[in-house]
């Protein structure tokens, strides 16, 4: 009796889970007249009538089998306009999304459609229709980037534009994760069921996400032939354990082909290929094999490095039959013929087996409109109750609305808004000062009420006309100084007060007829004051040059001074440095104050420069001792631009307020003989990267040491985001710039790209710079500072001690690999081991590498938000430190130890890298992905 309740419990469970799953289906019937139930899958269409404003529906002549969906189609008119479906997401959610297209025959005269397929901005595939009975299927698996998502059509060639079906179906936990989906979307290429008992595919309910699994018995030119003499079919009725990575369907697990010839090969074409692709295989064993009975078997063609050297035993490798097994080829590039064939080992008694294939192409995800200009547009369609098109989708790609002109840049930008005429209501939205390649706004002949928004940020603003509303207010004075403004057509409305005096100087045309309130300025009032402006401008002038000639003076006398001075004459100097306040007078060590030191100081300390001891950013670093027996690095900068005076600036200003013991500490400085010179405390032991990449001469860090550097470089990092007020941003976080005393303590140094960030703001605005394979992708792609882009420089450091290998190396990662990319795909397979300096195996203890390259990871998140704060990396850090210190019994790892991996640490990991979260039945429903 209990296993019976146990079983209606589960039954129901998943009952629940069928009908959640069901309710976030989207199935749009394209064209069709009513909302409808499928009695064949028990999905509930709808249709497109009241979601699709334009096109028309049209009954298709002789559709394929009686299936509703496909008995009409939608057409759309033949022009330059994009026709767009919306969809409703949540962001950072996986989805299949699924456009089907079937014409039917043609009537006089047509001619078979051609057309684009795009989601968002992004191009879906060229839809070609050559059979009028098939049903041609587009499937794509993409992570929502927001809320929405747009299927549109487009850009015909020939015929209409047309489309019989939409779905979109939510994937759960971490089916179809790959390391690149914030920049690609998988364009399906081919899903087989082999073995299949007939032509029909399987879907839903069979597959609780409806993927569709086309059977290799379809007879389609160029499918699946060149089929290998032996092949057989085989099945089961036995259930299968899909609890895999994908959950692909049980019925189709219970089915295969085998080669009892030793052989299985195929041949297929795959479509917009050749191109870098995914593909997954499925194995299962089905058949009982016997006691001394094996199935062994290669990926023989094509030959893929790594994968066609590994043996696939099913058993094995799934832990028994009836198990799946299915190995990723994660990034593979296929030619547009696919032949493969796998074939037995020598050792093994059976030939090889194939339950089925999935292979998706890497589609490189296109810019969309910048999404503040999308915001505005979106704002003035709201506000036109006609002749402004709806489901037109992104404003500028793959073609511009009709009343938008776009650039041609990355992400395109607004050019031009034309809405003359167009019935617009209501006030200009405030978001259009952030609009900054606008050059022409045409809004004339409309309703538009309300005062002028600001737009002083408009700087290539050319032509406005805003003629024929129903405008109020004053003119803003910004009007009369935009830079680039030549025309400003503002008759008819009801403006009023003074006119800027920049528009009435003649170099704008500006028409303000029919503005009653509107007036001009006092023309002897603004002589006076401009007469004013200039005598005032004229003394201030005077004194700036008196200034610059008494300062001249008295630097000559004090660097008279300085020069008659001795013994610690350069000491008790306070010279100021540029554009910052002098320093106090005292002792040159006193309370770590840097100071003032006379060039010839410091060629005595340095024997004239003649011992260089490394190169920083912006210099040569030269070793000294002082006359007192302190030993300094003093760094030249060689770069005499504005640019290298800013970073010589910083680096004073910055290091001369800012003291910690994980902090290189600045002595003092030098600016004679156009010479810009910093002078360091001395450390002893070089850089952290000279000991994990060039350390042929010196002992190898044990994994206690390298913890502690870690742990002294993030305190550092955390004191100059949360110790200083304002917080610093070091910019150029890398193993170079973590310098090692005598005791092998790290502090971290080279300031010279640090930036101040701003107690009122989230970030900073500033040209991309740093270090190859340290830089924040994120930075780099919107110039957007934070601390977490230290934060990220950071990880790639953590990666290095682990490894010890270099960020960036084409002969370990190959040319378009990084250290991040190499580590995420191995710690993504739960191997620690793999990317462990071999100096270290057998010597560290599972747990404690783990931890790190936990950290590690979260630290290199591609979204700044997703990353820790520095007192989590210490904090996670020294984890680490106590569990390699401590005493419990944790494994260590050795070279043939590569599945002893410490399971809690793996699981927490995986949970926030794969974005898994452990089943909730509670409520009917297995938890969607994030």
């Amino acid at each position: 009796m209990g296993l019976f309740s146990l079983f209606l419990v589960t039954l129901s469970l998943l009952t629940s889970y069928a009908v959640c799953q069901l309710q976030e289906f989207i199935s749009i019937d394209c064209g069709g007249t009513s909302n409808y139930t499928d009695t064949s899958t028990g999905l509930s269409w709808i249709s497109d009538s009241e979601i699709m404003n334009h096109g028309m529906q049209v009954e298709i002549q002789n559709p394929n089998g009686n299936k509703v969906q496909y008995k009409r189609r939608r057409d759309f008119p033949i022009d330059s306009r994009k026709y767009c479906y919306t969809l409703s997401t949540e962001e950072r959610r996986r989805y299949l999304v699924r456009a089907t297209f079937q014409y039917g025959s043609l009537e006089n005269g047509d001619t078979y459609p051609q057309f684009q397929l795009y989601l968002d901005a992004t191009k879906w595939a060229t839809v070609s229709i050559y059979d009028a009975s098939r049903i041609y299927v587009k499937e794509m698996i993409f992570r929502a980037p927001s809320n929405s998502i747009d299927v549109c059509m487009c850009c015909a060639t020939t015929g209409s534009p047309f489309i019989s079906t939409l779905e979109l179906r939510p994937l759960n936990l971490s089916m179809y994760a790959t390391d690149f989906e914030d920049d690609f979307f998988l364009k399906v290429a081919a899903r087989i069921n082999f073995g299949a008992p007939s032509e029909d595919a399987v879907r839903y309910p069979d597959d609780p996400y409806d993927r569709i699994w086309d059977s290799d018995l379809i007879k389609r030119q160029n499918y699946l032939v060149g089929v290998a003499s032996g092949t057989e079919r085989i099945n089961t009725t036995k259930n299968i354990d899909i609890e895999t990575r994908e959950h692909p369907p049980v019925k189709v697990m219970q089915t295969a082909v085998v080669g009892t010839k030793g052989e299985l090969s195929y041949r297929l074409n795959l479509e917009d290929f050749p191109a870098y692709a995914r593909a997954y295989a499925y194995f299962a064993e089905i058949q009982d094999l016997g006691k001394n009975e094996t199935r062994k078997f290669k990926l023989e063609q094509p030959y893929i490095a790594d994968y066609s050297n590994a043996v696939v035993n099913i058993a094995e490798n799934a832990n028994g039959s009836y198990t799946l097994y299915e190995p990723s080829y994660m990034n593979v590039s296929l030619d547009f013929v696919l032949s493969f064939n796998f074939v037995k080992t020598r050792d093994s008694t059976r030939g090889p087996l194939l339950n089925a294939m999935e292979i998706s192409k890497y589609l490189q995800i296109a810019s969309k409109t910048d999404r503040q200009d999308s915001n505005v547009v979106n704002a003035f369609s709201s506000l036109s109750s006609e002749s402004v098109l709806k489901n037109e989708g992104d404003p500028c790609v793959p073609t511009p609305w009709e009343w938008v002109n776009c650039s041609t840049t990355t992400p395109p930008r607004i050019t031009k808004i034309n809405l003359s005429r167009r019935n617009v209501k209501g006030e200009i939205p405030r978001e259009l000062n952030n609009m900054e390649a606008l050059t022409e706004l045409w809004l004339d002949g409309n309703l538009l009420t309300g005062q002028l928004p600001d737009m002083s940020n408009l700087i290539n603003l050319k032509i406005v006309h805003l003629e024929n509303n129903k405008l109020t207010g004053p003119l803003p004075s910004y009007l009369g100084s935009l830079p680039s403004l030549q025309a400003l057509f503002i008759q008819n409305n009801s403006f009023n007060g003074e006119i800027p005096a920049g528009l009435v100087s003649g170099k704008i045309i500006f028409n303000y007829d029919d503005n009653p309130g509107l007036h001009k300025g006092n023309k002897k009032h603004f002589h006076l004051m401009l007469g004013i402006s200039i005598g005032v401008l004229g003394i201030l002038f005077i004194l700036f040059l008196t200034s610059l000639v008494l300062l001249h003076n008295l630097r000559r006398k004090t660097s008279q001074q300085k020069r008659d001075e001795k013994g610690i004459s350069g000491r008790s100097s306070t010279k100021p440095l540029t554009g910052y306040s002098s320093a106090r007078g005292g002792n040159l060590m006193d309370e770590g104050i840097a100071y003032y030191m006379p060039l010839s100081e410091l060629k005595e300390a340095t024997n004239n420069f003649s011992k260089k001891i490394g190169r920083g950013s912006f210099g040569s670093v030269y070793y000294g001792k002082m006359r007192d027996g302190k030993e300094v690095a003093v760094k030249i900068m060689t770069d005499p631009s504005s640019h290298g005076n800013q970073q010589f600036v910083n680096e004073v200003a910055l290091l001369s307020r800012i003291h910690h013991r994980n902090l290189v500490p600045l002595i003092g400085y030098c600016e004679e003989e156009n010479q810009h010179i910093l002078v360091y405390e001395y450390m002893h032991n070089g850089t952290l990267r000279d000991h994990i990449h060039e350390c042929s001469n010196q002992k190898q860090l044990d994994w206690l040491a390298r913890l502690r550097i870690a742990e002294d470089s993030a305190k550092g990092l955390e004191y100059l985001h949360t110790g200083c007020n304002p917080s610093i941003i070091h910019r150029d976080v890398k193993t170079s710039n973590i310098l090692l005393d005598i005791n092998m303590r790290a502090k971290v140094s080279d300031f010279g790209l640090s930036r101040l960030a701003e107690e009122d703001l989230t970030h900073i605005s500033s040209v991309a710079r740093g270090t190859v394979g340290y830089l924040d992708p994120e930075y780099y792609a919107n110039q957007q500072l934070t601390e977490k882009s230290d934060v990220y420089s950071f990880g790639v450091v953590l990666l290095e001690l682990i490894s010890g290998r270099k960020p960036v190396s084409s002969e370990d990662y190959g040319s378009e690999m990084n250290i991040v990319h190499w580590a995420r795909s191995l710690i993504r397979k739960g191997d620690v081991v793999s990317i462990m300096d071999p100096s270290l195996v057998g010597n560290v203890k599972t747990e404690s590498i783990w931890r790190v390259a936990e950290i590690a990871m979260q630290c290199v998140e591609q979204h700044g938000a997703s990353r820790p704060r520095m007192q989590e990396v210490i904090l996670a850090i020294q984890d680490a430190s106590k569990i390699e210190k401590g005493t419990d019994s944790e494994p260590t790892l050795s070279s043939s130890s590569c599945s002893s991996k410490p399971q809690s640490s793996r699981k927490t990991l995986l949970t926030s890298f794969l974005e898994i979260e452990s089943p909730d039945l509670s409520n009917g429903c297995l938890p969607s992905a994030r």
